[in-house]
């Protein structure tokens, strides 16, 4: 979670709080959308796990969601 918020504050200039804001916001609006299973990925990767399996990689429909920090560029 720190590394989006990171990014996001990188991005748009914005403080920690407000970029922190932001990013908890989008993120529980696509876990709101997302099925369950899918959204507990999502929990397992920004809490620094993978999803619940090992070798840091989800496997799940998503994909490493660890890269979402490399889109935009």
């Amino acid at each position: 979670m720190d590394q989006v918020i990171g990014l996001i504050q990188e991005r748009t200039g914005i403080s920690q709080e407000q970029a922190r804001t932001a990013a908890e916001t989008v993120i529980g609006f696509l876990k709101d959308r997302l099925p369950a299973p899918i959204a507990g990925q999502v929990d397992g990767v920004l809490g620094g796990g993978s999803g619940g399996q090992s070798g840091g990689q989800s496997g799940g429909p998503l994909g490493d969601l660890g890269d979402l920090g490399k889109l935009g560029r």
